[in-house]
């Protein structure tokens, strides 16, 4: 089963031809994606894409957007996520790239989401650029105070995050990123990334991958990053499709998973 385990289907990109855009996903064999809330602010848009019964979604505010409410609470998050087609917290986390929010509020309301992972027991997903230091530093405190799942999504941070990270029992999501001729960096963090703990995204309608770089992205392009992934690791098509499924259900797991006819391989 192909699963897109990040997309933003709500995006104004899509607005044209948001449905035909799906049929592709499914025609193509993505069979399940998850929509990404990119600021608490626009959940209902977010939460309409999810009407759709092979789409689910999340709630949350990225970094960018922090300084939209800096006040943001963990209960609110929390009362959002009640909505049983919330299946993670999210996106959110450290961006000290662009600096589109103050730093301060950045970590203001990450921890706001940490919190709210915590309580409700959904994956964190979660976005770090440029800031590594404190995104360990806060992961490694919030989860002292209290265990809680985390999804570090289209990862391309450092080894030392990465490591710190799979120390707390992080998953990685892989995309596009991954097939790009000057990602040599990336590459060898996904060789490093634990075997059991890896899944697939497009982020779309970014990034997409080669052969379609410069395109809009779309999930009827998650194969290419798919085929990269197992190429990277030494995997077979079937092994890396098996074994990204498995990491899926076991972070998202509000997400019924559908029965299948013959016993899942059991990877060494």
């Amino acid at each position: 089963m192909l699963i897109d385990s990040h997309v933003n289907l709500h995006a104004p990109q899509f607005d044209e031809d948001r449905e035909a855009v799906i049929s592709r996903a499914l025609a193509g064999g993505v069979r399940l994606m998850v929509n990404i809330c990119d600021r608490v602010s626009n959940f209902a848009a977010v939460r309409q894409v999810a009407q759709h019964p092979d789409i689910w979604c999340t709630v949350g505010t990225h970094p960018h957007e922090a300084k939209e409410n800096p006040e943001l609470s963990a209960r609110a998050l929390i009362e959002l996520a009640a909505d049983p087609r919330v299946v993670g917290i999210g996106e959110c986390g450290l961006d000290f790239h662009y600096d589109l929010s103050p730093r301060e509020v950045q970590a203001g309301v990450f921890r706001a989401h940490v919190a709210a992972a915590r309580e409700t027991g959904l994956p964190l997903v979660v976005h770090t650029r440029e800031a590594d230091a404190v995104m360990g530093e806060i992961l490694e405190a919030e989860y002292a105070k209290g265990p809680f799942r985390i999804l570090m999504h289209c990862y391309t941070s450092g080894a030392d995050l990465a490591r710190r990270a799979a120390a707390l029992g992080a998953w990685f999501s892989v995309s596009g990123i991954a097939t790009f001729k000057a990602a040599e960096d990336v590459r060898a963090l996904i060789r490093d990334m634990p075997a059991e703990r890896i899944m697939v995204e497009t982020d779309c309608p970014y990034l997409a991958p080669v052969p379609y770089r410069g395109r809009r992205c779309e999930p009827a392009m998650l194969p290419k990053v798919l085929e990269k992934l197992a190429e990277v690791r030494g995997w077979s098509l079937d092994e890396a499709e098996a074994r990204t499924e498995d990491a899926f259900f076991a972070v998202f797991d509000r997400i019924p998973r559908p029965r299948i006819a013959e016993p899942r391989i059991a990877w060494p």
